[in-house]
């Protein structure tokens, strides 16, 4: 009860912090981190895998599924999960790399390319099928992931359909009979100075989900790719600020309205 009571008070102080200045000092991530709790779930596929749960104060909330960075399940992604569950989310930030937190680029970029894809949907759609059943939740759900996540957040979301799905600079191109599988609409944000996550790239999304009947709306920012990452050198607070009040008003409307 205690250590309940102790992570509301913390939620409460860290609430009235704007989320990029947390994320953009360790100190401040990893004490907003420390108000999420670690829990454990049996995959569909029969593995083990842990995830960063952060509650709200209301009873029951809808359910927001993160998926980090290449860099892994660190206090940053565990604390926008604390940030979600302010905005009354019951948010879970799961994990693709097996507890593994990168230090630099190329600790990350090592991660990212040991990361086996049947594992990762399996871990993404068997935490998606969590948050439709979780007691505290609503039966909503919603999953937002951020570059690598990004990319398999839309995977998990064709695999096991959500209410809404939010990428951020993610690999979106994916075909459009796995599109079609899609349940709710899709909400993307890109950055026009990104090489890679460009527009040939996202132009093909778009012409998949028109094809397949599916609702997405996308956006352009004067951005480079990770604009919204207030811990990297391509981080944009004005373009990040829009992202973000956007990226809140879809989830609302989505799972809450």
């Amino acid at each position: 009860m205690t250590i309940a009571i102790d992570r509301r008070r913390l939620l409460k102080g860290i609430a009235g912090l704007p989320l990029a200045t947390i994320l953009a000092d360790p100190q401040l991530a990893r004490a907003a981190a420390s108000a999420t709790e670690t829990i454990t779930l049996k995959t569909d596929g029969g593995r083990s895998v842990i995830g960063a749960l952060a509650k709200p104060e209301t009873a029951t909330a809808p359910v927001i599924v993160l998926v980090h960075e290449w860099w892994g399940l660190n206090d940053q992604i565990k604390a926008v999960a604390v940030d979600f569950a302010n905005q009354g989310y019951l948010a879970l930030a799961l994990d693709l790399m097996g507890g593994t937190v990168a230090k630099t680029p190329d600790e990350a970029g090592a991660l990212m390319k040991a990361v086996d894809p049947a594992a990762a949907i399996d871990t993404v759609a068997s935490w998606i099928g969590w948050a439709r059943k979780a007691p505290s939740g609503d039966g909503k759900v919603g999953i937002i992931g951020w570059c690598f996540g990004g990319g398999w957040a839309l995977n998990g979301s064709t695999v096991a359909p959500v209410d809404a799905t939010v990428i951020y600079y993610g690999k979106c191109d994916l075909p459009a009979e796995q599109l079609a599988k899609l349940k709710g609409p899709v909400l993307g944000h890109f950055g026009e100075q990104d090489p890679r996550m460009n527009h040939e790239m996202v132009g093909k999304f778009e012409a998949a989900m028109k094809q397949d009947g599916k609702e997405e709306t996308v956006y352009w920012y004067d951005a480079p790719h990770a604009f919204a990452n207030p811990t990297g050198a391509n981080y944009h607070k004005a373009e990040t600020q829009l992202a973000w009040s956007r990226t809140l008003e879809f989830l609302a409307k989505n799972l809450k309205g």
